[in-house]
């Protein structure tokens, strides 16, 4: 719905209580007065509550209904069981990502070094493992969004289309503690993306590669150096990003 349709319905909802304070104002019994002015407070509260709640939820159905312009790389794309290995083997470096499409720090990490490791990646300087995690799996609403966004990516991942979904589940990224997207909506992304035939939806639908996720968080956790997401690892060793450089001295 348009910026204009949003504006007439804020004027409207003004209009009617201006109204009402005018009702009031015009009222000869004080004890009507009190009892209007709280009728005003509790129309204006609604109107408000409900105008935010109105705006949040045309945003969202706008979000869905336009697709972020997300492009591939150039680079081999290769699924290992729960892993996604991005870039040529004789890369300098080899680093393992982890992360979690619901982790608000991993989306913090893509919009700052996203761009970069795609340009040494593509440069043949890098190449990424990528493990989806469901490491965030009850902190959304209803639970299950970690599990849901990792299983589908490695579905699209199958449909060689990993890099432009990956992108995609990071520049729609659902709030921590909010409904993430559906099963459904998942499905309308890869397909969005130009996934074609039945094969996506059934292995979003079926959780085919929710194993296949949970077994990679399962063996981060064993090595005892995890502590969360995103975390970066080079040859078993966590690699510290606080450096704005970190990724420049690790190719040099």
């Amino acid at each position: 719905m348009g910026g204009a349709e949003r504006n007439a319905r804020k004027k409207k909802q003004q209009q009617r209580a201006s109204k009402a304070v005018v009702a009031a104002r015009g009222t000869s019994s004080d004890r009507n007065k009190v009892i209007i002015g709280v009728v005003v407070v509790v129309v204006l509260a609604a109107a408000v509550i409900g105008g935010v709640l109105w705006s949040s939820k045309s945003e969202s159905d706008d979000s869905l209904a336009n697709p972020p312009t997300v492009t591939g790389i150039s680079a081999p794309i290769v699924r290992e069981g729960g892993a996604v290995v991005v870039g040529e083997a004789s890369a300098k470096v080899t680093l393992d990502l982890y992360e979690d499409f619901l982790c608000p720090a991993c989306g913090s990490f893509k919009k700052a070094y996203g761009e970069q490791i795609k340009q040494e990646i593509e440069a043949g300087n890098l190449r990424v493992r990528y493990h989806a995690l469901p490491f965030l799996i009850r902190l959304s609403d209803p639970e299950g969004y970690s599990r849901d966004s990792a299983n589908a990516a490695l579905c699209a991942a199958d449909a060689g289309k990993f890099w432009e979904y990956h992108e995609t589940l990071f520049a729609r990224q659902p709030e921590e503690g909010g409904p993430g997207h559906t099963k459904e909506e998942l499905v309308k992304l890869g397909t969005d993306l130009g996934i074609t035939g039945d094969a996506f939806k059934q292995c979003v639908d079926s959780g085919a590669h929710e194993q296949d996720a949970q077994a990679e968080l399962d063996a981060v956790k064993a090595t005892g150096k995890f502590k969360g997401t995103p975390t970066v690892m080079k040859d078993g060793e966590i690699v510290s990003w606080d450096d704005r450089d970190w990724l420049t001295n690790l190719v040099k």
